[in-house]
Order: structure tokens, then C-alpha cells, then sequence
């Protein structure tokens, strides 16, 4: 575990506080979780659509004719 300093506006370092002490939980156990918790929300957002554009069938009119090309992949 790495040391670090981090300047917060006293508001926020008052609400840090108020969550530690009705958690029973130390200041930097609370910095330490909100700092996961913002690190894992931005990886989950970017990984559940990282899909989007991978693939490229060369066909550019595939919205106008979707409903015709699903239909068809049925018929078969």
C-alpha cells in the first residue's frame, strides 16, 4: 500500500468523516473504498460496451434493409 496526500474541500473532508464515524470505519478506510468503488465504475462502464464497432460486415445499408436480412436469416 502506497502514502499520498490529497487535498479535499471541507465539505467534502467534513461529509468523509460524518460516513467513517456511522460506519465505524477509519478516514482512509472510507477515502479507500470511494477511490475503488469511482475506479471500478469506470472501468465497468468502458468494458460493457467496448464491443461496439469491433466487427464490420461491408455492407452500409444494413438499418434500411434489417428487417428484410433478419427474415431472411429465418427462411433458411
Amino acid at each position: 500500500m502506497k502514502r499520498t496526500t490529497i487535498f479535499a474541500d471541507d465539505e467534502v473532508f467534513v461529509g468523509l468523516k460524518r460516513i467513517a464515524q456511522e460506519e465505524g470505519k477509519t478516514l482512509s478506510e472510507i477515502i479507500r473504498q470511494a477511490l475503488q468503488k469511482f475506479i471500478d465504475e469506470k472501468y465497468t462502464a468502458k468494458r460493457s460496451i467496448s464491443f461496439i464497432g469491433v466487427g464490420r460486415s461491408g455492407h452500409k445499408d444494413i438499418s434500411e434493409k434489417c428487417e428484410q436480412l433478419l427474415w431472411k436469416g429465418q427462411s433458411k
